[in-house]
């Protein structure tokens, strides 16, 4: 059985947390650990705490978001704890999971502050619309998709909300979401759970597991890991281990922001011609490098062909099939570097009739049927409390990873790990056990995610951030370094 730490919080004072609190995470925490693979009786090692109740109304709603929260920091936690011990030769340190810091890191995009400035949020056109029979949600937030969305519905460059909002209103919903797909760009019809799971993509994605990692290619030799020493520094059972992120928006770069913390040299590459938002950027930067490469160019290929060749592990986030064309599908990958580790991430799966399109959490929360269970009871469609989607696969992905370097120490090969937000969002609705409903005590004092927040000088600025949830005894507490500027960084590896 999992253990229940009896009381505390982080920084000392705390209100405990009973059993039927963290019985919803703690089950989950099993059953991830399981599907990765896991020596099953490591989630021993796991204690969770933090600030009772209060925690759960920073993620309040009706699914049981802070359960599922929960259990992918701990198993994150987990995996980079078993790889400590790997590396020191020592028993799995202990892991802490506390509610406070992950429902303060769930939110971390929210909490961020430059310079005092909040950063900007959805656009004025990324929102929910009434149709002729329904709602849809788009998401327009980047310039080009927001251009996309405009013309496959015959409307000008300069319209606005109102413009929007009657054009949408004499469509159907499916009708509105197929033609903006047909022009790139991003719209989901509003369903309900059954008719998602009705739906021939949820069916596909409902038919896979939460996640997969497995070997592919041919074989390698086992991955040779230096002796960490356990010394008075923190303990980076990721040092000297190079990753290649190339991922955008939250979920991916949740997952190598993790890699950093936990000491690898993570290179975030972008294309110069795709927009990125700073204020994202000044939130999963952390601990990365940034630098951007042109891979339709000879230049680029052959830069990238250099960072290959001594890198440990890829991460994507591009949907299925984007990167292929230059040499990144995981099959290529582990011909030209046996021995990696592949991590990808897409919205939909690679599976089914939308494996290849585009999304975005909302747009999942949308046709999954979860914008519909945490709707407003006149049926206008509703959203999680962060998301999370984005963050909970971030970290299910960054601890997929931890566990493919722990076995390649083993045994060698090259490994794959792929998540999906769709299939994350089905363990949401329908495998996250729900927490005991019976009447709680209430917290003794209201929660302050302040304390699970500082505030690190940057090129960006005075940033006010979340500290990373993912803690094991010995581990590090915050990043070596700030995000700096997108894109200003060299694409070269750092020396080991």
């Amino acid at each position: 059985m999992t253990h229940i730490h009896p009381g505390g919080t982080a920084d000392g004072a705390g209100t405990g947390v009973t059993d039927q609190v963290a019985r919803g995470g703690a089950a989950a925490t099993d059953l991830v650990w399981a599907a990765l693979g896991g020596d099953p009786a490591l989630p021993e090692r796991v204690t969770y705490g933090g600030p009772f109740g209060a925690a759960e109304d920073l993620l309040a709603a009706r699914l049981p978001v802070l359960p599922a929260a929960r259990s992918a920091v701990a198993v994150c936690a987990l995996a980079a704890a078993e790889l400590t011990a790997r590396r020191t030769g020592r028993a799995v340190p202990g892991v802490r999971v506390d509610d406070g810091a992950v429902a303060t890191a769930f939110r971390s995009e929210r909490h961020l502050r430059i310079d005092g400035r909040a950063p900007s949020a959805f656009a004025p056109l990324s929102r929910f619309w009434r149709t002729a029979d329904g709602w849809v949600r788009t998401h327009a937030n980047y310039p080009h998709h927001r251009a996309r969305l405009l013309a496959a519905l015959g409307l000008p460059g300069t319209a606005d909300v109102a413009d929007v909002a009657a054009e949408l209103a004499g469509r159907r919903a499916e009708e509105a979401e197929e033609t903006v797909y047909a022009a790139g760009g991003l719209a989901v019809a509003v369903r309900t759970p059954g008719v998602w799971a009705a739906h021939a993509q949820g069916a596909a994605v409902a038919a896979r597991p939460l996640l997969t990692l497995e070997s592919i290619g041919a074989g390698a030799p086992p991955r040779r890991l230096t002796t960490l020493d356990g010394g008075p520094d923190p303990l980076l059972p990721a040092a000297g281990l190079r990753v290649l992120d190339l991922t955008r928006v939250i979920a991916g770069p949740v997952a190598t922001r993790t890699l950093a913390l936990l000491g690898a040299d993570v290179l975030r590459l972008d294309a110069p011609h795709l927009p990125e938002s700073p204020d994202a950027h000044a939130d999963t930067g952390f601990g990365k490098r940034s630098a951007t490469l042109d891979l339709g160019s000879r230049a680029g290929r052959a830069a990238l062909d250099g960072l290959l060749a001594t890198a440990d592990v890829v991460v994507t986030g591009y949907r299925p099939g984007a990167l292929d064309r230059f040499g990144l599908a995981p099959e290529a990958l582990a011909e030209r570097r046996p021995g990696l580790v592949v991590a990808r991430l897409s919205a939909w799966g690679g599976h089914g009739p939308w494996g290849g399109r585009r999304g975005f959490d909302s747009l999942v929360q949308a046709a999954t049927g979860i914008a519909v269970i945490e709707g407003d009871t006149d049926g206008t469609p509703g959203a999680l409390p962060a998301q999370a989607l984005d963050h909970g696969t971030g970290y299910l992905l960054a601890a997929a990873v931890l566990r493919a370097l722990t076995e390649q120490s083993r045994t060698g090969g090259t490994r794959l790990a792929t998540l999906a937000l769709a299939r994350t969002a089905t363990w949401l609705l329908d495998e996250v056990p729900r927490p005991d409903p019976t009447p709680r005590p209430t917290a003794t004092r209201p929660y302050d995610p302040a304390r699970c927040l500082t505030d690190t000088p940057s090129p960006l600025g005075t940033l006010r951030h979340a500290l990373p949830p993912v803690a094991f005894e010995g581990g590090p507490r915050n990043w070596h370094r700030p995000p700096g500027r997108l894109g200003a960084d060299a694409p070269a590896w750092e020396d080991r």
